[in-house]
């Protein structure tokens, strides 16, 4: 089953280590994933080496006594940083995959004017979360479709859900950045005015969907996200979220993915933790007068406060156990 802990752990070993690896280290290493923080420096720049150890502590302590299986990539051009945890370990995508339903769409639309059905479909799967309208593009594209996008976008260890569950493609943080790259730091698979329509979708996304990466985000700068939240009868809750920040001379960008948690709040607010520390070190490096300036939060906001109080899983899948 593509969502059982282990054939996402087989995975992220195999990502890792390779096929002999895995079936040497099957034994110890299907047992569970731990949950602690990186011990060694999660964040490198060639140009900014500072920059990139204080966000590696910052990270540290972020997600110092979280319990929860977690893994985040980070990546800011302009300054050279990227930080990595556990990048090739394998989560349930949720609606996180939306976003690669749009990338291979528009992939597959390059240089054509989208339908009044395509936008009909794109724009509520996108803005809303909408899963009928994920499902009908879903179809629409077609998986082999959605394969050539992910060869092309090199999201080489992103395995699509069986059938016509969506919400269970495996996914991982390295291949998720990949994605992110597609709409913003990569020219080839995507026309300008794509990567422009794409990102105004992320960037009008329904305010009650606005939590994860953005929290915390800089004054100036637009934050652009997608998150999922799933909750399944074996580890728990899956939150994820992806984000773009740009603007005020400003473009870095984030996936978080997370599950293993007894309620989406604590993946959200694990998610936030991160997300604020990335903010106060990109976000705010080297700001001056006429650029970005740090946002101040409401004194009483603390990260995970803006979960929702009545929480449901995004209904990207089912709780109980799919075959296939």
């Amino acid at each position: 089953m593509a969502s059982s802990f282990k054939a996402r752990a087989k995975r992220a070993l195999a990502g890792g280590l390779g096929a002999v690896a895995v079936a040497t280290l099957a034994p110890l290493g299907l047992a569970a994933q731990p949950a602690a923080a990186a011990t060694a420096p999660i964040c490198t720049s060639s140009t900014h080496p500072a920059l990139a150890a204080k966000l590696s502590r910052d990270i540290n302590s972020a997600l110092s006594g979280r319990t929860d299986t977690y893994a985040l990539n980070v990546w800011d051009p302009h300054t050279g940083v990227y930080c990595s945890v556990h990048p090739y370990w394998h989560f349930d995508s949720a609606s996180i995959v939306k976003a690669t339903i749009m990338g291979a769409l528009l992939y597959w639309r390059k240089g054509q004017t989208l339908t009044a059905a395509e936008v009909a479909h794109l724009k509520p799967m996108i803005e809303n979360s909408d899963n009928n309208a994920a499902t009908w593009l879903w179809n629409y594209v077609g998986r082999t479709r959605i394969q050539r996008f992910l060869n092309a976008a090199e999201m080489t260890t992103t395995y699509l859900g069986p059938g016509g569950y969506w919400g269970l493609t495996q996914v991982d943080a390295r291949d998720e950045m990949r994605l992110l790259n597609v709409y913003t730091d990569r020219t080839d698979l995507l026309t300008p005015n794509a990567k422009a329509y794409a990102l105004k979708l992320m960037a009008s996304v329904e305010s009650d969907q606005r939590w994860g990466t953005p929290y915390g985000t800089p004054a100036g700068v637009t934050a652009h996200v997608k998150n999922g939240w799933l909750p399944r009868a074996s580890l728990g809750w899956r939150v994820n979220s992806l984000g773009i920040f740009t603007g005020s001379g400003r473009d870095y960008r984030m996936a978080i993915l997370t599950d293993n948690q007894s309620t989406m709040g604590y993946g959200i607010t694990t998610i936030e933790r991160i997300a604020l520390q990335v903010h106060r070190d990109l976000g705010t490096y080297g700001a001056t007068a006429s650029h970005t300036a740090p946002r101040t939060l409401p004194a009483q906001t603390q990260p995970g406060m803006d979960a929702p109080q009545s929480p449901a899983g995004d209904g990207s899948a089912p709780f109980g156990t799919v075959q296939g």
